[in-house]
Parts: C-alpha cells; structure tokens; sequence
C-alpha cells in the first residue's frame, strides 16, 4: 500500500531528502506516512531562514499587518478542518472528537492573537525632571518549538501565533511520534502567503534535529512542552547559551472529589454516569495528558473509594 510522503518546511519550500522515518498509525502499528528526518544542518538551515525574514520582511511588517496574517492563518485551518480533524486522530491516535475540538482550539490561537498583536504596547514610567523613560516591547529574534506529540496541532498553534504576533520567526521541531498536523500547519501559513523564512517545521528525532535546536547558539528563545526529564535537559542545554527558555512539563493531575461536590451528588443518581467522566478524564488523549485524572480519590462521605488509573 502506497503512503503518503511528508515533507520539511524550510524557508518557504518542501524538503524532502533521502531520509525519510515511517509514522505510524497507533491503532494497527502500521506505517501509514513517511515523513523526511530532519538533520542538524537541516535545523541550521531553518534557523538562518527565520533570521533573514526576522531581520527582513517580517521584521518590517507593522502589528496590524502581522494581525491580517494570522487571522489568514486561523481561517485556513478552519477552511482544512475535516482534513485536520482526520489526520490528528489518526497520528495521535486520540478520538475524532478530541480531534475536533483541537483544531478548532488551533483556529482559535491565531484568530486571538491576531487581535492582541495591536495591544502590545510599553509603558512610560514617572522619573525625575527632564528624564523621558519608557519601555518598548520587542521580540526576541528567533524562537524555537519543540511540541510533544499528544496536542501537535493544538500546542504548536498555542506557541507559534503568539511568538508570530509579537514579531518573531519560528522553527519547530514536532515530535516524531506525530508530526503531520505541524507539518500541515507550515503549509497553510504559505498557502496564506505568509512570507518564506516566518514559520520552519524541521520533524525529526529528539536526539538529533531537537537537540541541534536546544542547542543552537543563534536561536533567541526556546519553548518546550513535554517529559520534565527532557525539560531539565533542554533548559541546560539553552542555559548554555544563555537562551532564555520556557518550559511546560508533564505529569498527571490527582483530583480530589468532596462530598458537597455538585458532581458527586449526581453521582449518588447516577453513579454510571460519574464513572464514565472519570474514565473519560483518565484516557482522554489515550491518557497521556497533564490533567489526566489518572489518580482520583473521593472523600468518604460520597460512598465512592478511589480509583487509580496506569
């Protein structure tokens, strides 16, 4: 059965080179897409990229052009969304309805920032006589993503509009486990015009093309979502270079249920029914989310014991 091949998104083009990582469908085990793996020269190329359209064409865009083109940006993911909806259940593995509600949740990112980029302001600040000081606002340069691979659509929306709003050109680099909705994203910016160089998707292996990003000397910020093990090791590896880094690191939520809880006294109604919530809080995104209800213990007095999910 023939696959389909996905490609890099550098400096405006598809790249697809000799090295190419199977995608597998995580309901068979079976490859469904190729997609090209992304080397350490390959993160440089996006990077130099994002630095010549920071430093040209995007860096000389006003906010409200810069607004225009993330709406563009979040119109086209809805104008796609039976398409995304399809291709991030099928690569995370997830419930079309999750799916759904993450594109939709995506579109969303890019249409609020593209109205808060003309907010964005500095302050003037009270000093002593004949002194003017103020502060401006400014982006940082080149911003790097590195996105896990539950939430690729939704998380990599949440950290690319706002980084694009502020002025900033980006690489990301999503996980290898799913990196097809990322992908797509790139496209779609292009397919909007927005300019070659703003928006790089390197997909890859974390040991090679996340690691040549973590590393790089020449990005001006880091973001990174996914394993507080691999968190630490990205904010030394930035911590180097002293690129500032922000972080948002995995784990799994307790919830604690108490009796005068609205929820429990349906429950005492229809205890069914407060089973399924709890099931659906602990598998959703095949319960690899961080407010995965994978612990949850309700006081004594609701008549329930706990339940603990793997």
């Amino acid at each position: 059965m023939s696959v389909d091949t996905y490609p890099a998104i550098i400096n405006g083009q598809s790249v697809v080179n000799s090295r190419l990582m199977d995608d597998l469908d995580p309901s068979t085990g079976a490859p469904f897409a190729l997609v090209t793996q992304c080397s350490a020269s390959d993160v440089e190329a996006a990077i130099d990229a994002a630095r010549v359209a920071y430093e040209g064409v995007w860096g000389r865009l006003t906010a409200n052009e810069r607004g225009k083109a993330l709406r563009a940006i979040g119109d086209a993911i809805l104008a796609h969304k039976a398409e995304l909806d399809t291709l991030e259940s099928i690569d995370t593995g997830k419930p079309l309805k999750q799916a759904r509600t993450d594109v939709d949740v995506a579109a969303r990112y890019f249409h609020f920032y593209s109205g808060v980029v003309e907010a964005l302001s500095g302050s003037t600040i009270p000093s002593a006589s004949g002194v003017f000081a103020f502060t401006l606002r400014e982006p940082y340069g080149v911003t790097g993503h590195i996105i896990p691979w539950n939430y690729p659509l939704q998380i990599g929306s949440r950290t690319i509009a706002p980084a694009l709003a502020a002025g900033n050109c980006c690489v990301l680099k999503p996980a290898e486990d799913a990196p097809l909705t990322a992908i797509r994203l790139g496209q779609l910016a292009l397919d909007v015009g927005i300019p070659d160089g703003v928006l790089n998707v390197v997909p890859g292996y974390g040991r090679e093309a996340g690691h040549a990003l973590a590393t790089s000397r020449r990005i001006d910020h880091l973001a990174f979502t996914g394993s507080r093990e691999t968190g630490a090791a990205v904010a030394q590896a930035a911590s180097a270079n002293v690129v500032p880094v922000s972080l948002e690191l995995g784990g799994k939520s307790p919830n604690v249920v108490f009796a005068d809880a609205p929820s429990t006294r349906r429950s005492r109604r229809s205890p069914r029914q407060f089973s399924r919530t709890l099931a659906k809080l602990a598998l959703q995104a095949r319960g690899c989310w961080s407010s995965a209800a994978s612990m949850t213990r309700c006081w004594p007095d609701s008549r329930s014991a706990s339940v603990a999910f793997p």
